[in-house]
């Protein structure tokens, strides 16, 4: 379409036509890419997180090919935010108020100090602001859901991508060890099953971990972490918010902070899906079925980032990020046991 030609209805929808149609090839490829990580994990066990990070990775030398290039720049980006905006639907007003004002305030309280400190540890280890509050935010909040909302209210720039795969699959990792380590750990402590739910729900990072671990302990122990679990992603909002208020001007010198509204219209969907969620109007097949699709868009956009980052340029970066990445989960999980101490 001329730059000249004025839009109508009919060539507005020509255009998106157009789009989608150079879109299929590139998306195509990261949707199989996801269910073949989604298969493998089913199988055999495993993070499909990092699954799909990995096999997209394999496919590197598609990513500049000029006929997947646009349908994996969608998938990596929009399919990325209606997968983040579809997260509201896991979450409501009343499973924030079920836990009570105490633990709800140690779990903002260890989001608040595992993103402050985090950053701190960071800016330490010699990493960037932008690197240092991706990795201290996703470690906080949930993951690599958390890494993949704050990544796209970051500055732009070359290492971005590469950054935020590499902390996509250090917390998918983390999560995995967590999920296998903190139940003997939260037994050798003395917790029972509740406190043991709280702990888990406000250290793991991903929310498939938190559940394993949860109700390998007991059905008390899962069903609280995965209350617990849901706090910390409400404050995905807040967060995305003030981080991306931080770098305001950062984004403003590197032009991706045109036309930028302050709240992101997928943090706005989630917000609306979280207050309608809580109505209970949405049929539980209907919110099970969009949670669902919520999964696979952020899997299908993990796996198209993992083919436009090349591992070389990953590795490159050394061992600092990921000797930030365990810190900032140490942090985490010793402010959480010290405030159940408290508490219990």
């Amino acid at each position: 379409m001329k730059l000249d030609q004025p839009i109508t209805p009919v060539t507005y929808f020509v255009s998106l036509t157009e789009t989608a149609r150079l879109a299929v090839p590139g998306f195509m490829l990261a949707l199989v890419l996801a269910m073949a990580a989604s298969f493998v994990a089913m199988s055999y066990g495993g993070p499909t997180m990092l699954f799909a990070l990995l096999f997209g990775m394999a496919f590197n030398f598609l990513a500049k090919d000029t006929r997947c290039a646009p349908g994996l720049q969608l998938a990596s980006k929009s399919v990325l935010r209606v997968g983040v905006a579809l997260l509201g639907l896991q979450l409501t007003l009343g499973d924030l108020a079920a836990v009570g004002w105490a633990t709800g305030l140690l779990v903002v309280s260890g989001v608040a100090i595992t993103i402050l400190g985090g950053w701190a540890i960071g800016r330490l280890l010699g990493l960037s602001p932008a690197l240092s509050i991706l990795s201290a935010g996703a470690v906080a909040i949930c993951g690599a859901s958390a890494a993949l909302a704050i990544a796209a209210v970051l500055p732009r720039c070359e290492s971005r991508d590469g950054n935020l795969i590499l902390v996509v699959a250090s917390v998918t990792a983390l999560s995995t060890i967590a999920m296998i380590f903190y139940p003997p750990l939260a037994h050798f402590l003395g917790l029972d099953g509740a406190w043991a739910g709280v702990f888990f729900g406000a250290t793991i990072h991903d929310i498939a971990q938190v559940i394993g671990a949860g109700y390998a302990v007991s059905d008390v122990a899962g069903e609280t972490a995965v209350i617990v679990k849901l706090i910390r992603v409400a404050c995905l909002v807040p967060v995305v918010v003030m981080i991306g208020l931080f770098f305001k001007s950062e984004r403003s010198k590197s032009g991706s902070d045109v036309k930028t509204p302050l709240l992101p219209l997928f943090l706005v969907g989630f917000v609306i899906l979280v207050l309608v969620n809580s109505t209970g109007i949405i049929p539980e097949a209907i919110s099970t079925g969009l949670s669902d699709m919520s999964r696979w868009c952020l899997i299908t956009a993990v796996a198209a980032l993992g083919v436009k980052t090349n591992l070389r340029e990953v590795f490159a970066v050394g061992s600092a990020p990921l000797l930030a990445l365990v810190a900032q989960t140490v942090l985490l999980a010793v402010f959480a046991l010290c405030g159940i101490m408290l508490l219990a």
